[in-house]
């Protein structure tokens, strides 16, 4: 495995970019992916193998909102602040002076960093950015106790967000460009301008605020390319020894959709999405309607995938992504 993939300037002219055959892609099956992303929704597919961009559909400097993607940032980003003592995994919201419109209850307040982190709270209070799919899967409240359940669960996440910032005296976004977009070449990512690529979202029905995300793909390919080197880039050590690994671990059973990690959706026995059995191993940092950075271990590779979303109704499913992904993995001819 390249401990500096060439992904630096990955659409700049050929810098930093292969053949498909280069990187045990068989042309001609690949045919079959181009077809597939010209049949749906898909506004962008990058793939990184072995450190080189093997192939692409679209423009990856063309930014897109990161959706729940943003979550796995936010992921990477607590493992400084843990190792650097800001952070214990082990606090409880109550001990942090963690409440919301509603107000918690005792045995609410007694959640921890840790059971936010693994979507295992036992909170299910309101929250702001939720699905239709959230809402739905939603648990009712009290139903459990801090820990013992696994619900994929906004209410956690932009807790998670409140307790990061209250913690470390600064934005996600701010935290993410000085400790992981300067230090990777992330040529995109930019928080100065009109747009800023990150940003805040208040409610009405909660004090915990989102924190969207903007990013390239060539970017987004970059973050998941520092997942693959276990959090090492150019033979420097970025991520704290362990976290990539330990952020990727399965925590939890998340029945057809594989495991789930810290805040990472894992795959758990090939299971990962319909129709297609992933490599064992493989784990994403997901978006609402198609937005993907799938990184696969087992064949140095990482998937990106985006979508248009700020066009209302475009979008491209979980089926239409396993799809997708079949076409691609069948389309490799050496997955050495």
């Amino acid at each position: 495995m390249t401990e500096g993939p060439s992904i630096s300037h990955p659409v700049h002219g050929r810098q930093g970019q292969a053949t498909a055959t280069d990187t045990g892609f068989s042309e001609e099956r690949l045919e079959a992916v181009r077809a597939c992303a010209a049949s749906q929704a898909t506004d962008m597919l990058l793939v990184v193998r072995h450190g080189q961009v093997a192939f692409s559909i679209g423009d990856a400097e063309k930014k897109f909102l990161c959706h729940s993607m943003r979550k796995s940032f936010l992921a990477a980003l607590i493992g400084f602040e843990v190792e650097e003592g800001r952070i214990d995994l082990s606090a409880t919201l109550e001990s942090l002076g963690i409440d919301d419109c509603q107000g918690l209850s005792d045995i609410e307040r007694q959640a921890t960093v840790y059971d936010l982190l693994t979507a295992r709270s036992g909170i299910y209070h309101p929250a702001g950015y939720e699905t239709p799919w959230m809402r739905r899967i939603k648990e009712k409240r009290h139903s459990h106790a801090p820990g013992t359940f696994w619900c994929y669960n906004n209410w956690d996440f932009n807790a998670l967000g409140t307790i990061f910032e209250k913690l470390t005296g600064e934005t996600v976004h701010h935290t993410f460009a000085r400790r992981i977009a300067g230090q990777i070449g992330m040529e995109d990512f930019a928080l100065e301008g009109e747009t800023p690529d990150g940003w805040h979202e208040r409610f009405d029905i909660s004090h915990h605020r989102a924190y969207p995300f903007r990013m390239s793909s060539r970017d987004l390919a970059r973050f998941g390319q520092l997942f693959l080197q276990q959090g090492v880039w150019n033979g420097v050590p970025i991520l704290p020894a362990g976290w990539a690994q330990e952020c990727v671990m399965p925590y939890s059973d998340a029945g057809t959709h594989g495991g789930y990690g810290y805040m990472w959706w894992l795959e758990r026995d090939g299971v990962f999405l319909p129709g297609v059995v992933t490599p064992k191993g493989s784990y994403a940092a997901m978006g609402a309607g198609g937005h993907y950075c799938i990184v696969i271990p087992a064949l140095d590779m990482v998937v990106v995938h985006r979508v248009d979303t700020g066009i209302s109704g475009r979008e491209v499913n979980r089926f239409k992504m396993g799809r997708l992904l079949r076409l691609l993995l069948a389309a490799l001819n050496d997955t050495s």
